[in-house]
């Protein structure tokens, strides 16, 4: 397990800056299991265990597949992320 910086106590202004983001995301137009979905790749992505794990459990309650949940780290390669799925997840692209 890598040993990671307590971003709390160094970056105080970033935590508070992801937190609004998240809370605008929480009250926003978008559909939960969508949300959700980007969440998670935006977690895998950036390599946080704690918010795979997180966003993983929420979307098997929406009721998302196993398989769906499984193959978002390969999403440009299979069939089944429908076209605004993968509109959100290629936004935005590096």
């Amino acid at each position: 397990m890598i040993k990671r910086a307590a971003y709390i106590k160094t970056a105080p202004d970033a935590i508070k800056a992801f937190s609004s983001g998240a809370n605008y995301l929480e009250n926003s137009s978008i559909e939960p299991r969508l949300r959700y979905l980007v969440q998670l790749r935006v977690s895998q992505i950036n390599g946080c265990a704690y918010c795979v794990d997180l966003h993983t459990n929420q979307l098997r309650r929406e009721g998302e597949t196993q398989q769906r949940i499984d193959c978002l780290v390969v999403w440009r390669e299979v069939p089944f992320y429908d076209e605004r799925e993968r509109a959100a997840l290629e936004w935005p692209r590096p």
